[in-house]
């Protein structure tokens, strides 16, 4: 996931976001999303061009950080697109490729927060010059375009589980509750002006590291296997998210993404789940969390589930 490019030139021709409430769907076998065993998404998403960073807006090292050695500086940091950590990967043939993949590239629902437009993902093409540049040399050529269509799929449900907080709780807290009170089922968002829509400003892949939550399931699981047994995150995102206020300033909300896979359909159709949800980086979004999560409990604990679909 996270195949988002930063170009600045880029049209913003925005398409519809893929029909989904809860995602359903998994990378192909052989995607790069399975490594679980990567420690940083870094050696993946390298830089598209030299960009000044600022180091308080940056979740990584600043490239003008005195503590790290300098030659970290002026060999990685210092090409690190600060908005996504992504290399300028070429759209030339590579040379064992048997293929001819599209270069074109889909503009996502997903508006940019740095500059107007929406994020882009990447051709075909250029996921495959990724993937040999990651080090999978066997990747089929023919199965880049799945792929390609698999990650969309996946960034656009992450970004539309974003809208449904955001929606709940932009207006603040006590909005949320009021919203929360008709369980997930229930709620239907309003309808927001262009200039009020949360935007994503940047983020990054941490696919070796737990995030809290996964490590307590995990130890859960191991405690309990016959009830909480399950395989753990394949990948970690960290989207970082422009909230409008309502008092017309914004802020900067962190969500973290967990991506599982789960057992594939009858027909053989792969499935995934996305865990997506604030970061517990203050109060407020510890607040979050318990309210939307405590009213949905106590909507179907009430029988309001029950109610509602009578009432339908």
């Amino acid at each position: 996931m996270g195949w988002f490019w930063a170009d600045a030139g880029a049209p913003a021709r925005p398409v519809a976001p893929h029909p989904i409430s809860r995602s359903d769907a998994t990378p192909p076998p052989g995607c790069p999303m399975h490594n679980a065993s990567s420690s940083s998404s870094t050696d993946i998403f390298a830089p598209q061009k030299s960009s000044p960073a600022d180091a308080s807006s940056c979740p990584i090292a600043s490239p003008n950080d005195s503590s790290g050695p300098a030659s970290q500086s002026s060999s990685t940091f210092s090409k690190l697109n600060p908005l996504n950590y992504m290399p300028n990967i070429s759209q030339a043939r590579a040379s064992n490729q048997t293929t001819a993949l599209p270069t074109s590239r889909t503009v996502s629902s997903i508006p940019r927060g740095d500059a107007g437009g929406n994020w882009e993902y990447p051709s075909p093409q250029q996921m495959y010059n990724a993937l040999l540049r990651k080090g999978y040399d066997g990747t089929p050529d023919d199965g880049v375009e799945s792929m390609v269509e698999v990650h969309n799929f996946l960034n656009e449900g992450a970004w539309a589980e974003i809208e449904g907080w955001e929606a709940r709780f932009s207006r603040g807290l006590s909005y949320g509750w009021r919203a929360c009170s008709r369980g997930e089922e229930g709620f239907v968002p309003e309808r927001e002006a262009p200039d009020q829509q949360p935007r994503l400003t940047r983020f990054m892949g941490r696919p070796g590291e737990l995030t809290p939550k996964a490590r307590m399931w995990g130890l859960l699981g191991q405690a309990w296997p016959e009830k909480f047994a399950g395989e753990p995150p394949f990948d970690r995102h960290d989207w970082y998210v422009q909230r409008r206020m309502p008092d017309g300033s914004t802020r900067e909300v962190r969500y973290v993404i967990d991506y599982y896979s789960g057992p594939p359909e009858p027909t053989g159709e792969p499935v995934f789940y996305l865990d997506v949800r604030p970061a517990i980086d203050g109060p407020t979004a510890a607040a979050e969390r318990m309210t939307r999560w405590s009213r949905d409990v106590w909507y179907r604990a009430s029988g309001g589930k029950a109610r509602a679909k009578e009432s339908s």
